[in-house]
């Protein structure tokens, strides 16, 4: 027995190097095993860059946010194209965020038959599927995609009748004047916005969200402003682009609101600070503390704007206005050549308020009527709108004009990175820090290191 027991320790000691490699092994394999498995069961994501190239934007979430079933999402390109994992990877974002989102990628030559079906005309197309409606996309973008979800998530369409018929801007003109830009901004968010001729039909249609006037360019017809007047009676929402010069007929209505338009064309000396060279240009550069101005910071342009005075009819309330800088006025004389303030004549100093925003409560359904009335309508055009803030702010007016939550929030286009410009100093620091300094240094350091080494020994 005392024999047996040393043999059994020395045994054991022989082995234990051999018996902890393959535990090590054992272990290591077990870890490798149950973290496959809970890759395969758990998908997680890290956007490690600055900007979160790689994320969805906060706007796109908002909207993935709102819906309450299963999304559907068939992209028409080859599998295994550069193009078709392209669109998959940015697809992938949004399923990150709604698990439940099916994504199919499907090579239009092999199934041509499904690809007719869903009107694909090019390679790369989306089909956007959410209870039982429908969209096909002819662009492939973050922005494209979120606006195309909150239009198939939307349970009403909401209607913007935009006055024509007497030369007002056509809602849906190319011209450099018209509101082209803004109706498509408009049924990005979900809108249908439609031209509607006073002239032809009796009355402002009930289903009217919003209705937007702009200023005729010859008299209104017989009977058109006092439809617009029983459309404000019955508690409709107004946004009046009004211009410089005669109301061809709609003083009926700006007396119903009780506007006092101030004289003449406002010019602002701020202007020139952003570049703009005639200074008959209205600059809104501070914002008021209002729902519909708080995400509001960029100045916004408004040319050959007029100003208001701030009493109302009575029975309207002036929630807020935005209003010009203080080196503004209402210019009555020429606009061409030295210009100054002559307030004998009656120019007043600025801040000259631009933009009223009037209310009323409706008592028949317990709501509030909303009125806004812009000294210009040129800051809404194809040509203006792309203008510092001129977007937001036309995009902010008919959010506030519209019922919370109508107007959806779109992910803006993404921008280009900054590039990286580097002068003449720069360039020499860096090239001798890469090809001398560094290179001089690891010698010096591996010299030193062999030195200690041949000391030691």
């Amino acid at each position: 027995m005392r024999r047996i027991l040393p043999f059994a320790t020395a045994q054991l000691r022989r082995l234990e190097r051999p018996l902890a490699d393959v535990l090590f092994l054992v272990l290591l394999l077990a870890v490798l095993i149950a973290g496959g498995w809970l890759v395969a069961r758990h998908d997680r994501y890290w956007d490690w860059t600055a900007v979160g190239t790689n994320s969805l934007a906060p706007e796109s979430l908002a909207i993935l946010g709102r819906l309450d079933g299963p999304l559907r999402a068939t992209v028409f390109a080859d599998p295994a194209s550069p193009l078709g994992k392209g669109i998959e990877r940015l697809l992938m974002r949004y399923r990150q965020a709604q698990p439940g989102m099916l994504i199919e990628v499907v090579d239009p030559q092999l199934f041509p038959e499904r690809t007719r079906d869903a009107d694909v005309t090019l390679i790369g197309q989306i089909l956007l599927d959410y209870r039982g409606r429908r969209e096909t996309l002819a662009e492939v973008s973050e922005r494209a995609i979120s606006a195309a979800i909150a239009r198939l998530g939307a349970s009403r369409v909401p209607w913007v009748a935009v006055i024509e018929g007497h030369g007002e801007r056509a809602i849906q003109g190319e011209a450099g004047a018209d509101l082209g830009r803004l109706g498509r901004e408009l049924s990005e968010r979900g809108f249908l916005a439609r031209p509607l001729d006073l002239g032809r039909v009796e009355e402002v249609p009930i289903n009217t969200r919003i209705l937007v006037l702009s200023t005729p360019r010859i008299p209104l017809f017989p009977g058109v402003v006092e439809r617009l007047i029983r459309y404000l009676d019955r508690g409709g929402n107004l946004l009046w682009l009004m211009d410089p010069g005669a109301l061809n007929g709609l003083e009926p209505l700006a007396d119903t609101l009780g506007l006092r338009i101030l004289p003449g064309t406002v010019v602002d000396a701020d202007a020139a600070a952003l570049g703009v060279a005639i200074p008959a240009v209205a600059v809104i550069a501070e914002y008021p503390d209002h729902p519909f101005s708080v995400d509001l910071d960029v100045p916004a342009l408004l040319p050959g704007s007029i100003a208001f005075g701030t009493e109302l009819a009575p029975g309207w309330l002036l929630d807020t206005y935005l209003a010009t800088g203080a080196r503004s006025w209402n210019e009555v004389g020429r606009l061409d050549g030295p210009i100054d303030r002559d307030e004998v004549i009656g120019e007043q100093a600025g801040p000259l308020p631009v933009v009223l925003a009037m209310s009323r409560p409706v008592p028949e359904d317990g709501r509030e009527q909303r009125v806004l009335v812009v000294g210009d309508g040129d800051f809404a055009s194809n040509a203006q709108i792309g203008a510092y803030g001129n977007r937001a702010l036309a995009l902010a007016l008919l959010a506030w004009l519209s019922d919370p939550g109508d107007l959806t929030v779109l992910p803006p286009d993404p921008r280009e990175p900054a590039a990286l410009i580097l002068d003449e100093q720069q360039r020499l620091r860096i090239g001798l820090g890469s090809l001398v300094i560094f290179p001089g240094l690891f010698l010096l350091i591996g010299l030193g290191i062999r030195w200690l080494r041949w000391r030691g020994t």
